[in-house]
């Protein structure tokens, strides 16, 4: 099970890996489409893929330090260096989501006059068909391996492919006279990053917390209730190593029973976790009923 986890954690660096290159590519187009068709909407769409370019590194890096073994100082390992690493991705796009959303609103008083031209919304299209197919392909390995850094890149992907989707709304709706609306999309822009940090910063800081989804919770409890030998489930609790869950429970069982058997009904409750819900760890405290 942990050699599997640390094999998952190496899967996850390429999702990373795509991202970055992504975002490399299409930022450098954007941008510099942006500046020679006059688009606020699309630099700014550019502004923020070259700032995902540095969270995707944090998470790649995350990643690699999850994958170090348990030494002195972190005798449970380093799993939960994926966690922080998803929590510094959200800061970075918070910072840039608040200096986009700001510039917008300066140019909106502005008034702009003259509106982008149709080059600068053709390659805003483009781009979102590309971080959309980056989404599906990092989606799917994030559930694969169950990371939560991955989801998080998966989910940014989303994001940037739904804001160049609006900035080639913005920019058609400026060509038909309405030029205001390209720095107006860049405001939607900056407000859906901030929208997108804040939901992976509540999700890491969640993780870092111990905080764990009670159904997940009844799922588990209900599983340990079936084993044959558990008259009854006392305590549980369960917790985050980075993309493991680890499980503590107080299990009762018959007063009567020695200590083999009360060992072999702990074993065979740690299996079914194990098993059934791919539980990484479990720990489980037997009391006489």
């Amino acid at each position: 099970m942990e050699e599997q986890a640390y094999l998952d954690l190496k899967r996850g660096e390429r999702g990373a890996f795509i991202s970055i290159i992504a975002y490399l590519c299409l930022s450098s187009l954007k941008i510099i489409v942006g500046f020679i068709a006059g688009s606020e909407a699309l630099k700014a769409d550019g502004l923020n893929n070259a700032t995902d370019i540095v969270a995707s590194v944090a998470v790649l890096i995350g990643l690699k330090l999850s994958q170090r073994p348990p030494d002195d100082d972190h005798p449970y390992g380093h799993w939960k260096a994926e966690t922080v690493a998803s929590m510094v991705a959200s800061f970075i796009m918070m910072g840039v989501g608040i200096q986009v959303t700001y510039q917008a609103i300066t140019s909106v008083f502005n008034r702009i006059e003259e509106s982008p031209d149709l080059i600068a919304a053709w390659t805003g299209l483009f781009c979102a068909l590309v971080m959309y197919f980056v989404y599906r392909y990092n989606k799917k390995l994030a559930r694969e391996i169950n990371s939560q850094s991955v989801m998080a890149a998966a989910k940014d992907n989303l994001s940037d492919a739904w804001v160049s989707i609006g900035t080639f709304i913005g920019i058609v709706a400026a060509q038909i006279g309405l030029p205001w609306l390209d720095p107006i999309t860049a405001i939607i822009v900056g407000l859906i990053i901030c929208k997108t940090a804040w939901e992976i910063f509540r999700d890491a800081s969640h993780h870092l917390t111990d905080g764990f989804d009670q159904k997940e919770l009844e799922g588990y409890k209900a599983t340990i209730t079936n084993c044959y030998g558990v008259k009854g489930v006392k305590d549980i609790k369960a917790r985050n190593y980075g993309n493991n869950v680890v499980v503590d429970v107080v299990i009762l069982v018959n007063s009567k029973l020695d200590v083999k058997n009360a060992h072999d009904i702990a074993s065979m409750v740690e299996d079914k976790l194990i098993k059934e819900h791919s539980v990484y760890d479990v720990i489980v405290h037997v009391e006489p009923n």
